[in-house]
């Protein structure tokens, strides 16, 4: 890679990912069995990372606090400043704060708002047989709900698609031009996604509303209170806006794409929607909405035989533990009916996804809307699903053009 701009955003795809897995974004599967066979724990020399493809390291990796930070060396880092990039206790306390926002009782609250956006989105759609269904219902439906719960306006729908894209991007190659050119993209969108909440954050400040009960007007509130400082404010509303959507985005666009290669799987969720959360489950673990997620080496440590030394990056590949057939039986099988199902899908330990109930939550209703109003869907044979090729750690669809059948 480039050494001038050497940073863990700057590793390119071809330089992380082995030759089966640049052929398919959408298929990295069996370069991750081999791995896990050939060379479960390895160093990439290219990327300067260590790497983990088996559950039982990935799960160690992403829950052994002691051992494996949060917190990345100097080097810039994807969210640096944000709670992902952080260990207890400045961890726990802001974390503490934002999860009264994703409380069963506070979820519960916006169930009613989630089904009318769901609603509303499936109506612009009736009149079709064909469309993209990233782009008019996957995508909009959680970016829609996460601002509201941020408490900034939906409007800029398509400024936050733009600034998430490249937020979760990584560059494809090494040529100098090309890493120049994203490197800019990359620090432009991260000044202005910072600006748009250092603006709206200044703005509840002023308002000051006690009773308003959006997220942005909590942190507010515990930065007055001394509990939180206003410096780690805007990183984390960044996260939230980017991680609140791209989850639940990519969990639906995988979802029916499943349900599809699968038919029998579809038709009897059809004829039982009890099977829905099952089935969202058994998503998560066959295609993971994020399939790497790094740390830092806290301590020096032994896996299975190899010396990992402090302030190496380890990469704990999520999308290969979940289909490690030593924890899961028929692992490439796709199965709505599986249990148990401990998948990793959204992370492990002190880390484990805040969003995780909400994406769990818009994923039942949109599905169950989408069963209740199709009979059918179906691959359009010259306009196939485009997945995401360009990220080294999010995994879904781009665009999910369908013809839907109507019940």
């Amino acid at each position: 890679m480039n050494k001038s701009h050497q940073s863990l955003i700057m590793i390119t795809t071809s330089a992380l990912k082995g030759k089966e897995a640049q052929k398919n974004s959408y298929n990295p599967f069996s370069w991750y069995e081999d791995m896990r066979k050939n060379n479960p724990v390895s160093f990439n020399s290219q990327a300067d990372m260590w790497n983990v493809f088996s559950y039982e390291d990935v799960k160690r990796v992403l829950e052994d606090k002691e051992y494996f930070s949060s917190v990345m060396p100097a080097k810039k880092s994807p969210f640096q400043g944000s709670i992902i990039r952080m260990d207890p206790p400045k961890h726990t306390q802001i974390r503490s704060i934002v999860n009264r926002s994703f409380t069963p009782k506070v979820l519960k609250n916006w169930e009613p708002r989630i089904h009318q956006i769901t609603t509303d989105l499936l109506a612009r759609l009736s009149n079709r047989e064909t469309f993209d269904i990233v782009g008019e219902l996957f995508y909009p439906l959680p970016v829609i709900v996460i601002a509201e719960m941020l408490g900034v306006s939906p409007k800029d729908m398509e400024k936050f698609k733009r600034w998430s894209d490249i937020l979760v991007s990584s560059p494809t190659h090494d040529d100098p031009d090309y890493l120049t050119d994203f490197f800019h993209t990359r620090s432009q969108a991260e000044k202005e996604i910072s600006d748009f909440f250092e603006e709206i954050i200044q703005t509840k400040r002023e308002q000051s509303k006690k009773d308003s009960e959006d997220i942005i007007s909590l942190l507010v509130q515990n930065e007055e209170e001394g509990k939180i400082s206003g410096e780690d404010i805007a990183p984390f509303c960044k996260l939230l806006l980017v991680a609140g959507h791209e989850t639940t985005t990519n969990l639906l666009g995988n979802a029916l794409y499943s349900f599809i290669e699968h038919p029998d799987s579809y038709q009897q969720i059809k004829n039982d929607l009890s099977l829905i959360p099952n089935a969202i489950e058994e998503v998560l673990r066959y295609r993971s909405p994020v399939q790497q997620l790094l740390r830092r080496v806290n301590k020096e440590i032994h896996l299975k035989g190899k010396a990992l030394q402090v302030d190496q990056v380890i990469s704990a590949w999520i999308g290969s533990a979940n289909r490690d057939s030593d924890q899961f039986k028929d692992a490439d099988s796709f199965n709505i009916h599986r249990k148990p199902n401990s998948h990793l899908a959204f992370g492990q330990g002190i880390h484990f996804c805040l969003g995780a109930p909400l994406a769990r939550l818009e994923a039942k209703i949109v599905l169950t809307e989408l069963f209740n109003t199709y009979d059918e869907f179906s691959f359009l044979e010259n306009n196939r699903p485009i997945p995401i090729q360009n990220s080294n750690s999010v995994y879904g669809l781009v665009s999910f053009p369908l013809h839907a059948k109507k019940s």
